[in-house]
């Protein structure tokens, strides 16, 4: 296996293009967010891809990812994957400066605190998985691809990975198990067979355009079309779990979910820690774990309990809809997003359409009238 020397280069290079995607998504998303609520409280009735604001944000989007996705051939999985906490720490960051509130300072210390000893501990936590991670890095020829695939630490893996898919899957589809947990270890381990493709189609077509075709090997068509499968796969189960439970803490857990897999991933197959030592392992997983902290401490107090929703559900009483805080939501909600990458954005829902034809039960009146009821009674 080709295990380049100058490898602290390329994960020098992989390091910033994986910082630099993930700030321009989290500012590309707050674009569009921004687009979202624009149209929501004007007048004009426009579409949001009709304006222009909206593809800004989506074109930012698709060059965040493509950042992303070329700093996989450069650096390694268990670096690059935990960077997501970058993209956590700059949407935060934005609130803060698009936050029109004043608070005094203590208020502000009281409502806030944890989130700024969030800021720090993701900081501290990047630099030391960054500076301790693993160094060597392989240049990824279709051939040494393969050499993964048929060893038996990876095949052991994969055979886990797809009985613990199965058994999640079950209990998820037939036994109606809606579970946070069981439906981000689904999409977590999508996202893992997601990393390593990923992996191996950017590190393939980067020796591609450096002279050494890689493209014509049957492994390059059989790694791309798992990636787009399970990239379309993981996306659903995240758009669900987003719809069902606290976009927040979806955005918290499906961080630590997935970069635990990915790393896990990345140890196993391309035995990315191979190489280090004992000191350096437990370096970077104690900045993985501060990194954890740092995101479940800037997620903590975004997830409010909304007390009451003044919204308009479809829940009838004599012929009158009711306000609830639960039902079908009819007015969009577009304060309690939150979103990292571009893993969890729900701030473009549509507004429900309320149905033409509602069957109204018919209202029957009572009345108070003593005199009356007793006439009725008589009668009967």
């Amino acid at each position: 296996m080709d295990y380049s020397g100058g490898s602290y280069t390329d994960n020098l290079i992989g390091t910033l293009l994986a910082i630099f995607g993930n700030v321009i998504i989290s500012i590309a998303l707050s674009i569009q967010k921004y687009s979202h609520v624009t149209l929501a409280g004007s007048k004009e009735q426009r579409a949001f891809y009709q304006t222009k604001t909206w593809w800004s944000g989506f074109v930012f989007i698709c060059l965040g990812e493509g950042a992303n996705f070329v700093s996989y051939a450069f650096a390694p999985l268990a670096v690059v994957a935990p960077l997501n906490a970058v993209s956590v720490l700059t949407s935060s960051i934005l609130g803060f400066i698009f936050l029109r509130e004043k608070y005094k300072a203590k208020e502000f210390a009281k409502q806030h605190g944890l989130t700024f000893l969030g800021y720090i501990f993701t900081i501290g936590g990047t630099y030391l998985f960054v500076a301790f991670g693993p160094n060597s890095h392989e240049k990824l020829q279709a051939t040494n691809i393969v050499k993964h695939i048929v060893g038996w630490p990876v095949l052991l893996y994969l055979l886990l990975e797809i009985i613990t898919f199965c058994l999640l899957l079950y209990f998820y589809k037939q036994r109606g198990a809606n579970y946070l947990v069981i439906i981000l270890l689904l999409a977590a381990l999508l996202g893992s067979v997601t990393v390593i493709t990923v992996k191996a189609v950017s590190g393939m077509l980067v020796l591609t355009l450096e002279g050494s075709m890689q493209l014509d090997y049957p492994i390059f068509s059989v790694m791309f079309v798992c990636m787009v499968a399970s990239v379309v796969f993981q996306a659903r189960f995240l758009s669900q779990a987003s719809k069902l439970h606290d976009s927040s803490l979806v955005a918290c857990v499906n961080y630590i979910l997935s970069t635990i897999f990915a790393v896990v991933a990345g140890a196993v197959f391309y035995l990315e820690f191979k190489n280090d030592d004992v000191l350096h392992i437990c370096m970077f997983l104690l900045g993985s774990a501060l990194s954890f902290l740092g995101v479940f401490l800037m997620t903590k107090n975004r997830r409010r309990n909304k007390i009451f929703e003044p919204y308009v559900t479809m829940d009838m009483a004599n012929g009158v809809p009711t306000i609830h805080d639960k039902g079908l939501v009819v007015q969009p909600d577009f304060n309690g997003s939150f979103s990292y990458g571009a893993l969890v954005n729900n701030d473009g829902v549509a507004p429900a359409a309320l149905p033409v034809n509602l069957e109204q039960p018919a209202v029957t009146q009572r009345t108070s009238d003593p005199a009356h009821n007793q006439t009725a009674l008589k009668k009967d």
